[in-house]
Protein backbone atom coordinates (compact mmCIF):
# COMPACT_ATOMS: atom_id res chain seq x y z
CA UNK A 1 0.00 0.00 0.00
CA UNK A 2 1.76 1.70 -1.32
CA UNK A 3 -1.64 2.84 -0.95
CA UNK A 4 -3.35 -0.19 -0.14
CA UNK A 5 -0.85 -1.22 2.19
CA UNK A 6 -0.30 -3.75 -0.34
CA UNK A 7 1.86 -2.17 -2.78
CA UNK A 8 5.25 -2.77 -1.65
CA UNK A 9 8.78 -2.21 -2.30
CA UNK A 10 10.79 -2.72 -5.36
CA UNK A 11 14.17 -4.11 -5.59
CA UNK A 12 15.40 -0.90 -4.17
CA UNK A 13 13.83 0.78 -1.21
CA UNK A 14 10.15 0.30 -1.19
CA UNK A 15 7.36 1.16 0.89
CA UNK A 16 5.33 -1.79 1.59
CA UNK A 17 5.58 -5.40 2.35
CA UNK A 18 5.10 -7.44 -0.64
CA UNK A 19 6.25 -10.73 0.38
CA UNK A 20 7.52 -12.33 3.25
CA UNK A 21 10.89 -13.43 3.67
CA UNK A 22 14.33 -12.15 3.25
CA UNK A 23 15.28 -8.49 2.96
CA UNK A 24 17.10 -7.40 -0.15
CA UNK A 25 20.29 -5.39 -0.08
CA UNK A 26 19.25 -3.00 -2.81
CA UNK A 27 17.10 -0.07 -1.80
CA UNK A 28 14.12 1.27 -3.56
CA UNK A 29 11.51 3.85 -2.93
CA UNK A 30 8.16 2.92 -1.58
CA UNK A 31 5.03 2.77 -3.51
CA UNK A 32 2.32 4.17 -1.54
CA UNK A 33 0.24 1.32 -0.49
CA UNK A 34 0.74 -1.58 1.69
CA UNK A 35 1.25 -4.28 -0.77
CA UNK A 36 3.67 -2.44 -2.88
CA UNK A 37 5.89 -1.22 -0.19
CA UNK A 38 7.14 -4.54 0.77
CA UNK A 39 7.74 -6.27 -2.45
CA UNK A 40 11.29 -5.14 -2.79
CA UNK A 41 12.28 -6.61 0.50
CA UNK A 42 10.07 -9.57 0.57
CA UNK A 43 9.87 -12.62 -1.40
CA UNK A 44 6.43 -14.22 -1.22
CA UNK A 45 8.21 -17.51 -1.10
CA UNK A 46 6.04 -19.30 1.37
CA UNK A 47 2.58 -20.64 1.53
CA UNK A 48 0.29 -20.10 4.45
CA UNK A 49 -2.62 -22.21 5.60
CA UNK A 50 -5.03 -22.64 8.45
CA UNK A 51 -2.33 -23.65 10.89
CA UNK A 52 -0.44 -20.43 10.28
CA UNK A 53 -3.58 -18.39 10.76
CA UNK A 54 -4.16 -20.10 14.08
CA UNK A 55 -0.57 -19.37 15.06
CA UNK A 56 -1.13 -15.69 14.36
CA UNK A 57 -4.12 -15.71 16.69
CA UNK A 58 -2.08 -17.22 19.48
CA UNK A 59 0.84 -14.85 18.95
CA UNK A 60 -1.26 -11.71 19.05
CA UNK A 61 -3.22 -12.73 22.10
CA UNK A 62 -0.35 -14.19 24.06
CA UNK A 63 2.02 -11.26 23.67
CA UNK A 64 -0.44 -8.43 24.17
CA UNK A 65 -0.88 -6.64 27.50
CA UNK A 66 -4.60 -5.89 27.02
CA UNK A 67 -6.90 -8.63 25.77
CA UNK A 68 -6.50 -9.26 22.04
CA UNK A 69 -9.04 -11.34 20.14
CA UNK A 70 -10.09 -12.06 16.57
CA UNK A 71 -13.20 -9.94 16.06
CA UNK A 72 -14.00 -10.94 12.46
CA UNK A 73 -12.56 -13.09 9.66
CA UNK A 74 -13.01 -13.77 5.96
CA UNK A 75 -11.43 -10.63 4.44
CA UNK A 76 -9.43 -10.36 1.23
CA UNK A 77 -6.43 -8.14 1.96
CA UNK A 78 -8.11 -5.90 4.57
CA UNK A 79 -6.90 -2.30 4.73
CA UNK A 80 -8.42 0.82 6.25
CA UNK A 81 -11.47 0.48 8.51
CA UNK A 82 -13.96 2.80 10.20
CA UNK A 83 -17.08 2.56 12.31
CA UNK A 84 -20.19 3.95 10.69
CA UNK A 85 -23.02 5.98 12.23
CA UNK A 86 -25.01 2.73 12.53
CA UNK A 87 -22.43 1.31 14.94
CA UNK A 88 -21.15 -1.29 12.46
CA UNK A 89 -17.53 -1.60 11.33
CA UNK A 90 -16.74 -1.02 7.64
CA UNK A 91 -13.59 -2.59 6.19
CA UNK A 92 -11.88 -1.66 2.91
CA UNK A 93 -10.39 -4.65 1.11
CA UNK A 94 -7.66 -4.86 -1.51
CA UNK A 95 -9.45 -7.81 -3.05
CA UNK A 96 -8.08 -10.50 -5.34
CA UNK A 97 -6.37 -8.65 -8.22
CA UNK A 98 -7.13 -9.45 -11.84
CA UNK A 99 -5.78 -10.57 -15.24
CA UNK A 100 -6.19 -7.45 -17.40
CA UNK A 101 -3.21 -5.38 -18.52
CA UNK A 102 -2.36 -2.22 -20.41
CA UNK A 103 0.76 -1.15 -22.31
CA UNK A 104 2.83 1.98 -22.73
CA UNK A 105 0.74 2.67 -25.85
CA UNK A 106 -2.26 3.07 -23.55
CA UNK A 107 -0.70 5.05 -20.73
CA UNK A 108 2.44 5.56 -18.67
CA UNK A 109 3.39 2.32 -16.91
CA UNK A 110 4.82 1.49 -13.51
CA UNK A 111 8.57 0.75 -13.88
CA UNK A 112 9.58 -2.84 -14.54
CA UNK A 113 10.16 -4.82 -11.42
CA UNK A 114 7.08 -3.61 -9.63
CA UNK A 115 5.24 -3.38 -12.93
CA UNK A 116 3.68 -4.34 -15.12
CA UNK A 117 0.49 -4.52 -13.13
CA UNK A 118 -2.55 -6.60 -13.96
CA UNK A 119 -6.00 -5.76 -12.69
CA UNK A 120 -9.75 -5.97 -12.95
CA UNK A 121 -12.60 -3.44 -12.74
CA UNK A 122 -14.10 -5.75 -10.12
CA UNK A 123 -12.44 -7.85 -7.42
CA UNK A 124 -12.18 -5.48 -4.44
CA UNK A 125 -14.95 -4.86 -1.95
CA UNK A 126 -16.11 -3.21 1.25
CA UNK A 127 -17.38 -5.36 4.11
CA UNK A 128 -19.64 -4.53 7.03
CA UNK A 129 -19.12 -6.22 10.40
CA UNK A 130 -21.84 -6.17 13.06
CA UNK A 131 -21.20 -6.07 16.80
CA UNK A 132 -21.10 -9.87 16.92
CA UNK A 133 -18.30 -10.05 14.34
CA UNK A 134 -20.48 -11.24 11.44
CA UNK A 135 -19.18 -10.08 8.05
CA UNK A 136 -21.43 -9.16 5.14
CA UNK A 137 -20.61 -7.51 1.80
CA UNK A 138 -21.64 -3.90 1.26
CA UNK A 139 -20.29 -3.63 -2.29
CA UNK A 140 -18.06 -5.97 -4.28
CA UNK A 141 -17.72 -4.53 -7.79
CA UNK A 142 -14.69 -2.32 -7.15
CA UNK A 143 -11.31 -2.31 -8.95
CA UNK A 144 -8.45 -4.50 -7.78
CA UNK A 145 -4.93 -4.91 -9.18
CA UNK A 146 -1.62 -6.57 -8.44
CA UNK A 147 2.05 -5.95 -9.04
CA UNK A 148 4.20 -8.19 -11.21
CA UNK A 149 4.82 -11.78 -10.17
CA UNK A 150 8.51 -10.95 -9.71
CA UNK A 151 7.58 -8.41 -7.03
CA UNK A 152 5.21 -10.73 -5.19
CA UNK A 153 1.91 -10.05 -6.98
CA UNK A 154 0.91 -7.72 -4.17
CA UNK A 155 -2.65 -6.52 -4.31
CA UNK A 156 -4.33 -3.13 -4.04
CA UNK A 157 -8.00 -2.28 -4.27
CA UNK A 158 -9.98 -0.17 -1.82
CA UNK A 159 -7.54 1.67 0.44
CA UNK A 160 -9.88 3.10 3.05
CA UNK A 161 -13.41 4.18 3.89
CA UNK A 162 -14.97 7.18 5.65
CA UNK A 163 -18.41 8.55 6.46
CA UNK A 164 -19.84 12.02 6.05
CA UNK A 165 -23.13 11.99 7.91
CA UNK A 166 -24.77 8.73 6.79
CA UNK A 167 -22.98 8.49 3.45
CA UNK A 168 -20.16 6.01 2.88
CA UNK A 169 -17.14 7.09 0.82
CA UNK A 170 -14.26 4.90 -0.34
CA UNK A 171 -10.71 5.55 -1.50
CA UNK A 172 -9.69 3.59 -4.61
CA UNK A 173 -6.02 2.61 -4.74
CA UNK A 174 -5.96 -0.31 -7.19
CA UNK A 175 -7.57 1.40 -10.16
CA UNK A 176 -6.08 3.39 -13.02
CA UNK A 177 -4.68 2.57 -16.45
CA UNK A 178 -1.16 1.92 -15.08
CA UNK A 179 -2.69 -0.78 -12.87
CA UNK A 180 -4.41 -2.58 -15.72
CA UNK A 181 -7.79 -0.95 -15.06
CA UNK A 182 -8.07 1.28 -18.10
CA UNK A 183 -11.54 2.76 -17.62
CA UNK A 184 -11.61 3.54 -13.89
CA UNK A 185 -9.17 5.97 -12.26
CA UNK A 186 -8.04 6.00 -8.68
CA UNK A 187 -10.20 8.37 -6.71
CA UNK A 188 -12.81 8.95 -4.05
CA UNK A 189 -16.18 7.32 -4.68
CA UNK A 190 -19.57 7.61 -3.02
CA UNK A 191 -21.27 4.29 -2.24
CA UNK A 192 -25.03 4.30 -2.72
CA UNK A 193 -27.57 2.31 -0.72
CA UNK A 194 -28.28 0.03 -3.69
CA UNK A 195 -24.57 -1.05 -3.82
CA UNK A 196 -23.88 1.13 -6.84
CA UNK A 197 -21.18 3.80 -6.70
CA UNK A 198 -20.22 7.11 -8.26
CA UNK A 199 -16.83 8.76 -8.73
CA UNK A 200 -16.63 11.96 -6.69
CA UNK A 201 -12.98 12.97 -7.23
CA UNK A 202 -10.55 11.69 -9.89
CA UNK A 203 -7.27 11.46 -7.99
CA UNK A 204 -5.38 9.88 -10.90
CA UNK A 205 -6.04 12.95 -13.03
CA UNK A 206 -5.17 15.30 -10.18
CA UNK A 207 -1.77 13.73 -9.58
CA UNK A 208 -0.92 13.62 -13.25
CA UNK A 209 -1.78 17.30 -13.62
CA UNK A 210 -0.14 18.41 -10.37
CA UNK A 211 3.20 16.63 -9.84
CA UNK A 212 4.91 16.80 -6.47
CA UNK A 213 8.34 18.33 -6.10
CA UNK A 214 10.38 15.22 -5.32
CA UNK A 215 8.88 12.04 -6.78
CA UNK A 216 11.01 8.91 -6.99
CA UNK A 217 11.37 8.01 -10.69
CA UNK A 218 12.59 4.47 -10.00
CA UNK A 219 9.43 3.57 -8.12
CA UNK A 220 6.85 5.89 -9.64
CA UNK A 221 3.13 5.12 -9.69
CA UNK A 222 1.37 7.27 -12.34
CA UNK A 223 -2.04 6.67 -10.74
CA UNK A 224 -0.77 6.81 -7.17
CA UNK A 225 -1.32 4.26 -4.40
CA UNK A 226 -3.68 6.06 -2.05
CA UNK A 227 -3.74 4.71 1.48
CA UNK A 228 -5.76 6.43 4.22
CA UNK A 229 -8.73 8.81 4.22
CA UNK A 230 -10.44 10.73 7.04
CA UNK A 231 -13.57 12.85 7.15
CA UNK A 232 -13.37 16.30 8.75
CA UNK A 233 -16.73 18.04 8.71
CA UNK A 234 -17.98 17.71 5.14
CA UNK A 235 -14.51 17.38 3.63
CA UNK A 236 -12.38 14.29 3.05
CA UNK A 237 -8.59 14.19 3.44
CA UNK A 238 -6.52 11.49 1.71
CA UNK A 239 -2.82 10.63 1.91
CA UNK A 240 -0.82 9.17 -0.97
CA UNK A 241 2.49 7.43 -0.13
CA UNK A 242 4.21 7.04 -3.48
CA UNK A 243 4.14 10.68 -4.55
CA UNK A 244 4.07 11.87 -0.93
CA UNK A 245 1.15 14.24 -0.46
CA UNK A 246 -2.12 14.95 1.34
CA UNK A 247 -5.14 16.32 -0.51
CA UNK A 248 -8.53 17.63 0.52
CA UNK A 249 -11.67 16.62 -1.37
CA UNK A 250 -14.54 19.05 -0.86
CA UNK A 251 -18.20 18.09 -0.89
CA UNK A 252 -18.46 19.19 -4.54
CA UNK A 253 -15.53 16.95 -5.52
CA UNK A 254 -12.97 19.73 -5.85
CA UNK A 255 -9.46 18.49 -5.02
CA UNK A 256 -6.84 20.74 -3.44
CA UNK A 257 -3.41 19.92 -2.11
CA UNK A 258 -2.92 20.36 1.63
CA UNK A 259 0.80 19.62 1.57
CA UNK A 260 3.46 18.21 -0.74
CA UNK A 261 5.31 16.20 1.89
CA UNK A 262 8.02 15.24 -0.59
CA UNK A 263 9.04 18.90 -0.90
CA UNK A 264 10.35 19.11 2.67
CA UNK A 265 10.75 15.50 3.78
CA UNK A 266 11.75 13.67 0.61
CA UNK A 267 10.47 10.19 -0.22
CA UNK A 268 9.38 9.05 3.25
CA UNK A 269 6.23 7.20 2.08
CA UNK A 270 3.51 8.81 4.24
CA UNK A 271 0.79 6.19 4.67
CA UNK A 272 -1.18 6.30 7.92
CA UNK A 273 -3.31 9.31 8.80
CA UNK A 274 -5.82 10.46 11.41
CA UNK A 275 -7.36 13.74 12.55
CA UNK A 276 -7.13 14.92 16.16
CA UNK A 277 -7.88 18.27 17.80
CA UNK A 278 -7.58 20.37 14.68
CA UNK A 279 -4.56 18.74 13.05
CA UNK A 280 -3.74 15.76 10.85
CA UNK A 281 -1.28 13.16 12.16
CA UNK A 282 0.59 11.15 9.56
CA UNK A 283 2.83 8.11 9.95
CA UNK A 284 5.38 7.07 7.34
CA UNK A 285 6.17 3.59 6.10
CA UNK A 286 9.63 4.46 4.83
CA UNK A 287 11.66 2.59 2.23
CA UNK A 288 13.37 -0.74 2.59
CA UNK A 289 15.79 -1.57 3.94
CA UNK A 290 15.64 1.19 6.53
CA UNK A 291 17.38 2.06 9.80
CA UNK A 292 15.43 0.65 12.72
CA UNK A 293 13.45 3.38 14.46
CA UNK A 294 13.44 5.74 11.47
CA UNK A 295 9.67 6.08 10.98
CA UNK A 296 7.85 9.02 12.56
CA UNK A 297 4.44 10.43 13.32
CA UNK A 298 4.17 13.93 11.83
CA UNK A 299 1.73 16.67 12.74
CA UNK A 300 0.31 18.56 9.77
CA UNK A 301 -1.56 21.78 10.49
CA UNK A 302 -4.56 23.02 8.45
CA UNK A 303 -2.16 25.44 6.77
CA UNK A 304 0.13 22.62 5.61
CA UNK A 305 2.96 23.05 8.13
CA UNK A 306 4.64 19.77 9.04
CA UNK A 307 6.67 18.78 12.10
CA UNK A 308 7.67 15.56 13.85
CA UNK A 309 5.27 14.79 16.71
CA UNK A 310 7.01 11.61 17.88
CA UNK A 311 9.62 9.31 16.35
CA UNK A 312 11.35 5.99 16.84
CA UNK A 313 8.98 3.64 15.00
CA UNK A 314 9.23 1.15 12.14
CA UNK A 315 7.00 1.03 9.05
CA UNK A 316 3.96 2.85 10.43
CA UNK A 317 0.63 1.91 8.82
CA UNK A 318 -1.83 3.12 11.43
CA UNK A 319 -2.30 5.96 13.91
CA UNK A 320 -5.22 6.95 16.12
CA UNK A 321 -5.95 8.43 19.56
CA UNK A 322 -7.76 6.72 22.41
CA UNK A 323 -10.59 8.22 24.43
CA UNK A 324 -8.11 9.90 26.79
CA UNK A 325 -6.17 11.57 23.97
CA UNK A 326 -3.23 9.15 24.00
CA UNK A 327 -1.67 8.38 20.65
CA UNK A 328 -1.80 4.77 19.42
CA UNK A 329 0.60 3.69 16.66
CA UNK A 330 0.49 0.60 14.43
CA UNK A 331 3.83 -0.68 13.12
CA UNK A 332 3.67 -3.16 10.28
CA UNK A 333 7.01 -4.76 11.23
CA UNK A 334 8.59 -3.48 14.44
CA UNK A 335 12.32 -3.80 15.08
CA UNK A 336 13.22 -4.76 11.52
CA UNK A 337 14.91 -3.13 8.54
CA UNK A 338 12.40 -4.69 6.15
CA UNK A 339 9.02 -6.42 6.53
CA UNK A 340 9.10 -9.63 8.55
CA UNK A 341 5.91 -11.60 9.32
CA UNK A 342 4.58 -11.81 12.88
CA UNK A 343 6.37 -8.62 13.98
CA UNK A 344 3.49 -6.15 13.75
CA UNK A 345 2.97 -4.08 16.90
CA UNK A 346 0.50 -1.65 18.45
CA UNK A 347 1.95 0.87 20.92
CA UNK A 348 0.25 3.54 23.04
CA UNK A 349 2.09 6.71 24.01
CA UNK A 350 1.24 8.64 27.16
CA UNK A 351 1.48 12.45 27.39
CA UNK A 352 4.79 11.98 29.23
CA UNK A 353 6.18 10.03 26.28
CA UNK A 354 6.09 6.62 28.00
CA UNK A 355 5.29 3.77 25.62
CA UNK A 356 3.08 0.78 26.32
CA UNK A 357 2.89 -2.19 23.94
CA UNK A 358 -0.76 -3.11 23.51
CA UNK A 359 -0.30 -5.95 21.01
CA UNK A 360 2.66 -7.67 19.44
CA UNK A 361 3.35 -10.46 16.96
CA UNK A 362 0.78 -9.36 14.35
CA UNK A 363 1.02 -10.58 10.76
CA UNK A 364 1.50 -7.63 8.40
CA UNK A 365 -1.24 -5.43 9.90
CA UNK A 366 -2.42 -2.71 7.54
CA UNK A 367 -4.99 -0.49 9.23
CA UNK A 368 -6.33 0.62 12.60
CA UNK A 369 -9.26 2.53 14.06
CA UNK A 370 -10.78 3.36 17.43
CA UNK A 371 -14.20 1.93 18.12
CA UNK A 372 -17.15 3.60 19.83
CA UNK A 373 -16.49 1.20 22.72
CA UNK A 374 -13.04 2.72 23.23
CA UNK A 375 -11.24 -0.38 21.95
CA UNK A 376 -8.77 -0.52 19.05
CA UNK A 377 -9.53 -2.53 15.90
CA UNK A 378 -6.74 -3.65 13.55
CA UNK A 379 -6.68 -5.16 10.06
CA UNK A 380 -4.42 -8.22 10.27
CA UNK A 381 -3.09 -10.46 7.47
CA UNK A 382 -3.38 -7.35 5.35
CA UNK A 383 -1.13 -8.55 2.56
CA UNK A 384 1.41 -11.18 1.63
CA UNK A 385 -0.20 -14.61 1.77
CA UNK A 386 -2.81 -15.84 -0.68
CA UNK A 387 -5.53 -13.27 -0.24
CA UNK A 388 -8.85 -15.07 -0.38
CA UNK A 389 -10.53 -15.10 2.99
CA UNK A 390 -7.46 -15.07 5.25
CA UNK A 391 -7.71 -11.47 6.45
CA UNK A 392 -8.78 -10.70 10.00
CA UNK A 393 -9.89 -7.79 12.13
CA UNK A 394 -8.45 -7.94 15.64
CA UNK A 395 -9.97 -6.25 18.67
CA UNK A 396 -7.66 -4.87 21.37
CA UNK A 397 -9.66 -4.24 24.52
CA UNK A 398 -8.22 -1.30 26.43
CA UNK A 399 -8.61 -1.55 30.18
CA UNK A 400 -7.77 2.09 30.82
Amino acid sequence: MHADPARGIDTQQKEFPRAIARPVKSRRSGRGGIGRYAYACLCLSFSIGASAVAAADVATAANAAPRVSVFATGFNNPRGLKFGPDGNLYVAEGGTGGPLSTTSADCMQVPLGVGPYTGSPVGARISQVDRHGNRTTVIDNLPSSQTSADSGALISGVGDVAFIDNTLYALLAGAGCSHGVADIPNGVIRVNHDASWKMVANLSAFQQANPVMNPNPDDFEPDGTWYNMVAVGHDLYAVEPNHGEIVKVAANGKISRVIDISASQGHIVPSAMTYFRGNLYVGNLGVFPQPIGSSNIYKVTPGGQISVAVGGFDMVLGVTFDNRGRMVVLEMSAGNEAPVPYTGRVTRISPSGAREILADGLFFPTGMTLGPDGDVYVSNFGFGPPPVGLGQVLRIELAN
